[in-house]
């Protein structure tokens, strides 16, 4: 019987996938009928010969980031993530919407959000008041500079013994960000590259970086929208973190939160006890999983 090693997916590439075990890493297949490999994925393969080799088991997983796929499918970004870092600027303008959706996610996968404003240099008073009610929430938020290396060593520290990943709009500085903790990162991509036999233009979906202080980041270019598809409308009023203790005290247990008599969570949005913009921002996105 072959025998089995572990390894983590560090690289999804056009042709195959790269797959770190303790002593090298190794271009895999996948073998037929298993479920979608993903970067952050434990797997357990067999060698097929010095640099080659078969994925034949995707191990339990702790956690995990979807986006939506073709025929109302999903398919998956990233496993076992520990935080999901949501990177905003105050250029270009904040989308608070997405913001809240990676927010309403992460409560349901229980995974750790983070919220990093970038570009502090630009920072302005109007989005730190935007910023008050993710604040008493208790997000931790890193305002940081990548540009001129302000708050990067927080945010080192807060990297350190966990498994990253960032997300965002796109021109938020997601990608200066990475170069800054990552300063060798085009070596490693080359390194991956070379040992699975691609040309460093290969397409890649998403790639693991160790990270020099400690801690993994995957990069995830392109990837900028973990979807709304495999969420209920339940689910989606639970990952409002300041909805959790009013759910119970709705009239009914049904309730939608819209217009229902004796809901407790829109009739504390009127009265101010919590974020009226947030609890407007909640029905849109509840529209948008009706319609998916």
């Amino acid at each position: 019987m072959t025998e089995l090693q572990q390894g983590l997916v560090i690289s999804h590439l056009g042709q195959g996938i790269a797959v770190e075990t303790s002593e090298k890493i190794y271009l895999c297949q996948t073998r037929r009928k298993l479920e979608t490999v993903t970067v952050g994925d434990q797997v357990m393969i067999s060698k097929a010969s010095s640099d080659q080799g078969r994925i034949e088991q995707l191990l339990p997983r702790r956690s995990l980031l979807q986006r939506p796929s073709r025929n109302n499918k999903t398919r998956p970004v990233a496993a076992n993530i520990d935080k999901v870092y949501i990177v905003f600027a105050v250029e270009p303008a904040c989308d608070f919407l997405l913001i809240d959706q990676y927010l309403a996610i992460c409560e349901n996968k229980n995974i750790t959000a983070v919220l990093v404003l970038n570009k502090v240099d630009l920072q302005s008073e109007q989005i730190e008041k935007q910023l008050q009610p993710y604040q008493s929430l208790s997000y931790p938020i890193h305002r940081v500079s990548a540009s001129e290396n302000s708050g990067i060593t927080e945010l080192k520290i807060a990297l350190n013994n966990h498994t990253n990943i960032f997300t965002g709009q796109s021109g938020v500085g997601k990608s200066s960000l990475t170069n800054v903790l990552i300063p060798d990162k085009q070596l490693k991509t080359n390194t991956v590259s070379k040992i699975t036999k691609h040309g460093r233009h290969t397409t890649t979906v998403a790639t693991l970086y160790h990270l020099p202080e400690g801690g993994d980041l995957i990069d995830s270019p392109g990837v900028a929208i973990f979807g709304l598809a495999d969420l209920t409308e339940k689910q989606l009023a639970w990952g409002y973190r300041e909805f959790q203790p009013l759910l119970e005290q709705c009239k009914f247990n049904d309730c939608r939160h819209v217009q229902d008599m004796g809901c407790a969570v829109r009739l504390a949005a009127e009265a101010g006890d919590i974020s009226t913009l947030r609890y407007q921002r909640f029905l849109k996105l509840r529209e948008k999983i009706l319609t998916l």
